[in-house]
């Protein structure tokens, strides 16, 4: 399904919750969806960053005129799982097809994972 098309489903609140703070550009409201304990796993290390560690890039990256997201995908959503996939254009001019895997925990994301392929 669509992140555009997700209509009522209820299962699809937490995707639209993201996509709209992405769309805005709006930290506080990503920050929001991020449950207290979140950790964030850096796919180019696998390094697990926490919430406070996470929010510098994070607000960073919202805040640049360059960050883009494209061709937003949700693939799965239910309670405990949200899987996306987007075509993402990074501050530094980089751009990677990017699958994200949200564990989530009370309505909220705890554990982000991501495996990106760069676009050349």
């Amino acid at each position: 399904m669509s992140l555009l098309a997700c209509g009522e489903n209820e299962r699809c609140r937490s995707t639209k919750k993201i996509k709209a703070a992405q769309d805005g550009k709006d930290i506080e409201g990503y920050l929001d969806c991020l449950h207290e304990d979140f950790v964030f796993v850096r796919h180019q290390l696998g390094a697990e960053v926490s919430k406070s560690d996470w929010m510098p890039t994070l607000t960073a990256m919202m805040e640049s005129d360059t960050l883009s997201f494209s061709n937003q995908r949700c693939l799965y959503e239910n309670e405990e799982i949200m899987v996306e996939h987007s075509l993402m254009t990074f501050p530094d001019g980089t751009s990677e097809a990017v699958m994200v895997v949200n564990l989530l925990k009370d309505g909220k994301i705890i554990r982000t994972e991501t495996g990106a392929t760069p676009i050349k």
